[in-house]
């Protein structure tokens, strides 16, 4: 969000708010996010709470900081705020107070959690290729996989289940569909990859 107080004018924040005095944390992030986006029912967990004492000018703000995945390419950003807008990680410069230093959290906790669960999984439409999966995983983690390692890996872990339909109009050879195995992700979710990760 595009700041508007004077001190920061013109400068960037991540989204965020103020809990009310009834209010679970949870459902104030869900609250927040949808207020904020016009986004809901997304995959939405608890980061980390940020509480250095110089971290916002002239009071005491704590932050419980949530993550949630979405894709850019699926919602449409619905909201009252003119300066609102998805920003690829790259393309983030200075934000304002400690919020840069929220990001790379997410981040780092983010690329630590997709190797070892299939949370990205959720960041993709509904029928797949085996490239865009892999294509995801090296956008999230910001590495060039292994192709042939990598596609072993993901069809050994029984999260895909072929769709038994192909790419059509495309110049190269037509790639496999594939969609989620839901209930070996649910397994998977809650306990991890059993031997290795998945990247």
């Amino acid at each position: 969000m595009r700041q508007r107080d004077p001190r920061h004018e013109g400068k960037w924040a991540l989204p965020g708010g103020w809990i009310r005095y009834d209010e679970h944390l949870r459902s104030a992030a869900s609250r927040l996010l949808n207020e904020l986006t016009g986004i809901s029912d997304l995959y939405l967990e608890q980061l980390k709470t940020f509480g250095r004492v110089d971290r916002f000018p002239g009071e005491r703000v704590i932050t419980v900081a949530y993550y949630a995945l979405v894709s850019a390419d699926s919602y449409q950003l619905v909201t009252q705020e003119e300066d609102v807008n998805w920003h690829t990680i790259g393309e983030v410069s200075e934000l304002v107070y400690d919020h840069n230093e929220i990001l790379a959290e997410a981040l780092t906790h983010l690329r630590r959690e997709v190797r070892y669960r299939p949370i990205g999984l959720k960041l993709l439409p509904q029928k797949f290729t085996l490239l865009d999966l892999q294509n995801l995983y090296e956008a999230v983690l910001g590495v060039r996989l292994d192709k042939g390692n990598f596609r072993r890996k993901v069809l050994r872990s029984g999260l895909l289940l072929p769709c038994d339909e192909k790419q059509t109009g495309v110049a190269h050879r037509a790639a496999t569909f594939y969609r989620l195995n839901q209930s070996a992700y649910d397994e998977l979710v809650d306990h991890g990859f059993p031997v290795q990760s998945l990247v």
